[in-house]
This record gives structure tokens, C-alpha cells and sequence, in this order.
């Protein structure tokens, strides 16, 4: 008798049917995806990826803590580059991605990169984030709609990565194709790139990726400070250069998906999230540091990458599934971080966890997360500034779901947003701005008195301004601190591509202007705020200029603009001598509407006999020392009310005629009861309280910390309003102004 040898029995892989990564409901919710077949299914095998699914979190832990048994080589090893391109993208290039390796090599090529991720260093790009997120905004307020994915959170993290990465606006259209393609590319190494686009995608990505490798070749001859300059130079002990060019050109196309695609998905999720919970946007406008929360409550819930991949290295068990030796593991971070076992109600979007970064939204062990702390950076300032700007922005209703549909790194392609317009006039009056300009030149406008061109570092446009208007320029100085200075415009509004400051060196000032002439350069960079105005330049048939020392720059713009308006004007300059005058050669061009009285040649201003008729429809314009503004004071006493507007170099003097008393301040907007007690500002007070203000000079003379009056009387304390205004009562500069003794209370408009 024949014995008849069988092959032994294997068992059948356990499937989920009602899983389908392709599906709506996947790219809808993955978490809740998951949910529905984690209990029946912890690990089952998808034939579509050809891998295992795997969704609890105990075997999420496993399959990320050991690298030994779980290799992230089969990540890209089989990333096949097509013939025709492997001149310029070599063919064992691709399994040298950070995300395809495993140590020791991933060790060296990490640690390399890491160097430009830390926690440190992204929090120095913060104002930069700030800064480009605002002037994304001011390019599409105006229009109440948006595509929010793509004109402002892809936009915004590729212009944060070119910053980073020392890579000026010619080099955007380049990050976006590498961005694009590179996605493709590495979802090819477990989904099967459809055929019709692969040429496509190959030809985009070798031709930005040989870009690159220029671009990196130059910085190695004449390296930087930025980070590619910094991988390109790295050596090793041998004192060969640690990284190719290749290699370090594969890297930058890695970040400049992970580093845009990722946060900028994140930051739309957020937006959806909040939709459903609008009362989380004020809490967060109203104490800021909870955007951080906003934003890891938002990657717990729906992580930018639904799964993460690695290859079993021998025959094991998970959760009583038997998975082979080779086989391909996908752990699904978005059902790890929605378990019950794990979180209290987990698909609740909760911004007050304990403990909001308790996620696998960035994976851990080896191969956490690179660039985890600029995502964070970015997704919370990103949020912060949208929402300040644009609180009341909202999905459409029955939005479409857009996708590029790759199971590993689903991509939102669109979401469609609207907001109401008169958010703009309202962020104009809560949000305070600033941005980092370069310093164009560097020159004498007279002694002791610099002049700056500033211009914007991109080569973009400067905000719009009007005449009178002054800027908060923070100036570092010795000892590494810095101090906020305001300095007028003096250049022509509408010059868009540069302002002008004039500063003059004050010996016995508090170091602002020392440090202006002393230690700036043309070349420097300094952050300057949005420009405000309080020294508003109205319309008039006729002007007077009064102007002494440096009081002559907010002249300057409202000279050309009485000028372009064909007025009637003179102008009356004072200084200690004619060298120690600003701009004097600007002014000579006018002939004699420009009077300049040097006081070693012609004495003081004769404002009695300048003033002495009083001239029906005239306006007057000074600044100047307060000597001088007194002096004008008392010449123009019987003229118009309204007449002389003024701009101070510091405050005035305010005689108190009874004892300051307690009083309590309402703020209107988040029903807040503050009291101040005697001695303590209303700002102080605010800020005390946790209150968001808005200030700068808290002396009252710069107009940051404005605020309408609802109810009550103020007594009024600052160097800005007119009479006539502060007997209005409309409005108050909390930073000096308070209560008057008979108010016991002031509602304030904040």
C-alpha cells in the first residue's frame, strides 16, 4: 500500500470584511473605522495592502518597541525607481529614508536630521509661523471663502519648511512638487501605484529631486546657518562628509512631505473638530496656551497618518493570530489612540484631558516622529492666528469628502470654509502683530540721528499705512534682552516695498536708540509691529507743520500727502543747529513753504508771531519736546478747539486734583469683574486677572491699549486723546487712564 503525503493544513488568515481602506466611511472617520471591527478582528490580514491590520493598542505597543522583530526597512526597500530614472534618483537611494531604516544606519542618518528639529529650535519659528500665517490671511479675508487646506494650512507649512530650510519664495513651486510626489513615491511601497501615473509622478519627482541635489551641493561649497547647510557640512570620525549629496537630498524630499502634508492635514482635522465644539475656540482665543491642546487632541482623535508599517523579522503571534516571517504589519495608530481601555470616552474631541499628548499620533521608540516638535509649533500658532483672526469661520454645510485616496497617507485635497467679513475689523483692534524685517541700509540723516530702510526679507509688500502712523520696533541690546521702542514712519506710504525710520541717539535714554546706532547693520534683521496710528492726518484746505528735533519724521509722510492733495501748507522746524536737523536736504526741496530755524543761528520758534491771526479752516501738526508743545499750547489758545493735533515724545505731566480711589472694571466680552485697587493700572489689573489685553508703551503714549467705554466715566490720564474726545468719553488707554472718583465701576468693550 502507497502511503499519500499531504501538505499540512494552514489555517485561513482571519479577515475583516467590513474593513475597507478605499471606503468613505475610512476617509470620513478611520478611528471609528477601526472601531467597528477592532472587538471581532484585533488583527486580521488585508489583502488589498497585503499586510496584517493590526488595531489594539497592547499590539501597536509591541509591533513600535521592538525594532528588532519589527524592521521599518520593508518601508521603502521596495520603492522600485523606473530604469529611465536611475541616473538621477539611484536605485538604492529610496531605502535610505529615515522612515525606511533601521539602526545602526538609521541611528547616524537621524541624528544628523535631528539637529535641526529640536524642541528649541522650533520654538525660535514661532514668530516666523505667526508672522506668514498673518499675511496668508490678509491675502484672502476679504473674500469670506475659502478652500482652507489649500490657501492657508498647505500654504502655511510650506512656506514655514522654506524658512527653516534657508529657502527663499523662488523655491515654493519646488517644495509643492516635491511634497506631491513624494507621497506617491513612498505609498508605493505598499500600495501599487496606479499605471497611468506613474511616468507623471516619476518625471516630477526626479526633476525636483535633481533641483534639490543642486541646491545642496551649493550649500555644501558655501554653507549657511540654515539646516540643509548644517547636514551638508556634518562629518564623520573619519573626516569624510557623514551624508552624501544624494542622501541629504532624499531627506529634505522626506521633510517636505512629512514637514507640510502631515500639519497641514492636522490643522484642517482641527477645524472640523471644532466645528462641533465652537465653544472650545473661544476658551482657546481667551487663554491661548490651549491651542497646544487643541492641537494633540486633534492628532489623538484623527492622526494625519491613520497607520504605521514595518516587516516581521521571524514567525509570531499577535493576539492569537499566527503572522509569518516577512510578513507586513500595519498598526493602526488611529484605533490605538481611540480605545476605551485606554481613554475615557475616546472619541469625544476633549481639549482638557490630563494628559493631552497621551497619543501614538507620532508613533515612539525608534522612529518617533522627526519633526513632531515643528509640527506642534506649527499646528498650534497656525489655529491660534486663524481663529483670532477669523473666529467665526466654519465648514460649509455637507462639505465634499476629497481625497487622494492612499490608505497609509490619505490626503484631503479641499475644505471648503466660510466666515463673517467683519472679523477683520474686529482682529484689527484684538490681535497684535509683528513680523521680522531686514534692514536695507544703514545711513546719517544728521548728527546722532540714523536713518533705516527696512524692507521685508521675502520681498514681499509692507503692510499699508497712512500718515502719523508709528511702529513698536523691539530692539536687542547688551546683555541679550530687547526692549520694544516706537519710532514714526517717515517714509511715503505709498512706498510698499520699504519704510523709513529716523532715530536719534539718546545718551540718556533707557538704551533703545544706543543700540540703533551702535550695534545694527545694514544686513540685520529686526522685529518691527504692524503699523498704528494715533496722530491721524485729517483733511484740511490749509496746514501748519510745527516740528522740533526728531519730531520732524511723522512730518515728513503728511507734508507729501498735503502736497499730493494740493493744500495749502507751511512748515516750521526747529533743532539745536542745522547739522543736528533730520532730512534737511528732503525739505529744502520745497523752497520757502519749509522753514528751518536752527537755534544757534535764528534762536526758538517764533510760534506767538507764526500764530498770532487765527486762520479759519487750519489744522496744526506738531511734535516736538514737550517744552515746545507747551509753548504751542498757549500760542494757539484762542484758536479752534480742534486745531492742533500732537504726537509726544513722552508723557505729559497730569496734576491730580483728588486721591486715586478703587473702582471695578467690567469687561464686556468675557463678562470678567476685575477690581483695581489704588496704585495698579486697569492693564495691570486685566493681565493679572488672565484677561488678554493689547498694549506696548503702558505710559499712554502709543495707543496700543485703546478700548471703548460702554458705561461709566473715565478720567483721563494719556497723551493721545484731544480734549474733545476724551469729553466724548467714547474711548480710554487702560494703561494710565481709570475711573473717575465718582464711577464705581467702568464697562469696558473687551
Amino acid at each position: 500500500m502507497t502511503d499519500i503525503l499531504t501538505a499540512p493544513a494552514v489555517a485561513p488568515r482571519p479577515v475583516a470584511a467590513a474593513f475597507d481602506a478605499m471606503s468613505d466611511d475610512y476617509y470620513r472617520d478611520p478611528a471609528a473605522h477601526f472601531a467597528a471591527v477592532r472587538d471581532e478582528n484585533p488583527v486580521f490580514w488585508y489583502a488589498w495592502l497585503n499586510a496584517w491590520i493590526v488595531t489594539r493598542r497592547e499590539d501597536v505597543l509591541t509591533v513600535l518597541g521592538e525594532w528588532t522583530e519589527f524592521s521599518s526597512a520593508g518601508n521603502t526597500a521596495t520603492i522600485d525607481v523606473p530604469e529611465r530614472f536611475q541616473h538621477i534618483v539611484p536605485p538604492g537611494l529610496m531605502a535610505q529614508l529615515i522612515v525606511g531604516m533601521d539602526p545602526d544606519e538609521h541611528t547616524l542618518h537621524r541624528n544628523i536630521a535631528l539637529r535641526g528639529f529640536t524642541k528649541a529650535r522650533m520654538e525660535e519659528l514661532r514668530p516666523q509661523i505667526e508672522e506668514r500665517a498673518h499675511r496668508i490671511l490678509d491675502k484672502i479675508q476679504q473674500q469670506g471663502s475659502a478652500n482652507i487646506m489649500a490657501e492657508y494650512c498647505l500654504d502655511l507649512t510650506t512656506q514655514t519648511l522654506l524658512a527653516h530650510l534657508g529657502l527663499g519664495w523662488e523655491y515654493d513651486d519646488l517644495m509643492r512638487r516635491l511634497r506631491g510626489d513624494m507621497g506617491r513615491v513612498l505609498s508605493s511601497a505598499q500600495e501599487e501605484m496606479p499605471a497611468d501615473v506613474i511616468d507623471e509622478v516619476w518625471e516630477g519627482f526626479s526633476g525636483a529631486f535633481a533641483e534639490m541635489s543642486t541646491v545642496v551641493s551649493e550649500r555644501r561649497e558655501n554653507p549657511g546657518s540654515d539646516f540643509i547647510s548644517e547636514m551638508a557640512v556634518q562629518r564623520g570620525a573619519d573626516g569624510d562628509y557623514a551624508l552624501t549629496v544624494p542622501q541629504i537630498a532624499i531627506k529634505i524630499c522626506e521633510f517636505a512631505m512629512a514637514g507640510t502634508d502631515s500639519t497641514a492635514q492636522a490643522m484642517t482635522n482641527a477645524i472640523l473638530f471644532l466645528s462641533q465644539k465652537p465653544q472650545y475656540i473661544d476658551e482657546a482665543i481667551a487663554e491661548p496656551s490651549l491651542w497646544a491642546n487643541v492641537f494633540e487632541e486633534t492628532v489623538r482623535r484623527r492622526p494625519s497618518a491613520p497607520f504605521a508599517s514595518r516587516q516581521a523579522m521571524r514567525d509570531m503571534e499577535l493576539s492569537g493570530v499566527q503572522i509569518a516571517k516577512g510578513d507586513m504589519i500595519w498598526v493602526a495608530l488611529a484605533s490605538a489612540n481611540t480605545e476605551a481601555a485606554h481613554h475615557d470616552a475616546p472619541f469625544d474631541f476633549d481639549i482638557h484631558r490630563e494628559n493631552p499628548t497621551d497619543h501614538l499620533a507620532f508613533t515612539m521608540g525608534r522612529h518617533t516622529c522627526l519633526g513632531q516638535e515643528l509640527a506642534r509649533v506649527q499646528g498650534a500658532t497656525g489655529l491660534k492666528v486663524l481663529f483670532e483672526r477669523l473666529p467665526s469661520l466654519r465648514p460649509v454645510p455637507d462639505f465634499p469628502l476629497e481625497f487622494i485616496k492612499m490608505a497609509l497617507l490619505p490626503v484631503r485635497t479641499s475644505l471648503p470654509v466660510v466666515w463673517d467679513v467683519a472679523d477683520i475689523e474686529k482682529a484689527k483692534k484684538n490681535v497684535k502683530r509683528d513680523m521680522s524685517l531686514t534692514i536695507a541700509s544703514k545711513t546719517d540723516a544728521a548728527d546722532s540721528v540714523a536713518a533705516l530702510t527696512l524692507r521685508h526679507p521675502d520681498g514681499d509688500v509692507l503692510p499699508e499705512w497712512l500718515p502719523g502712523a508709528h511702529v513698536d520696533v523691539a530692539v536687542p541690546v547688551a546683555g541679550g534682552g530687547v526692549v520694544v521702542r516706537q519710532y514714526s514712519l517717515s517714509s511715503s506710504p505709498n512706498e510698499r516695498s520699504e519704510w523709513r525710520l529716523g532715530i536719534l541717539r539718546e545718551v540718556n535714554g533707557r538704551g533703545g536708540s544706543l543700540a540703533v546706532h551702535d550695534a545694527l547693520a545694514a544686513g540685520d534683521s529686526i522685529r518691527v509691529g504692524w503699523p498704528r496710528n494715533n496722530f491721524h492726518f485729517l483733511p484740511s484746505q490749509r496746514y501748519v507743520f510745527v516740528a522740533g528735533g526728531i519730531g520732524i519724521t511723522p512730518m515728513l509722510p503728511m507734508i507729501a500727502a498735503a502736497e499730493a492733495a494740493g493744500a495749502e501748507w507751511e512748515l516750521h522746524y526747529g533743532g539745536r543747529s542745522r547739522r543736528s536737523m533730520a532730512f534737511v536736504d528732503e525739505l529744502e526741496s520745497y523752497g520757502d513753504r519749509a522753514h528751518l530755524v536752527p537755534q544757534d543761528e535764528f534762536g526758538h520758534l517764533d510760534l506767538a508771531g507764526i500764530f498770532a491771526e487765527v486762520a479759519a479752516d487750519t489744522l496744526v501738526y506738531a511734535c516736538g519736546p514737550e517744552p515746545l508743545l507747551k509753548a504751542l499750547d498757549g500760542a494757539l489758545a484762542y484758536w479752534p478747539e480742534d486745531t492742533l493735533h500732537t504726537e509726544r515724545f513722552a508723557p505729559k505731566k497730569i496734576e491730580h486734583t483728588s486721591p486715586d480711589t478703587e473702582f471695578e472694571v467690567e469687561f464686556a466680552t468675557s463678562g470678567r469683574v476685575v477690581t483695581v485697587p489704588v496704585g495698579v493700572s486697569i492693564l495691570d489689573a486685566a493681565e493679572k486677572a488672565g484677561l488678554t489685553t493689547m498694549s506696548s508703551c503702558r505710559e499712554g503714549t502709543c495707543g496700543t491699549c485703546e478700548t471703548p467705554i460702554l458705561s461709566g466715566e473715565a478720567d483721563h490720564r494719556d497723551s493721545i486723546l484731544t480734549p474733545k474726545e476724551q469729553q466724548r468719553g467714547e474711548s480710554m488707554m487702560i494703561c494710565v487712564s481709570r475711573a473717575m472718583g465718582n464711577c464705581p465701576r467702568l464697562v469696558l468693550d473687551a
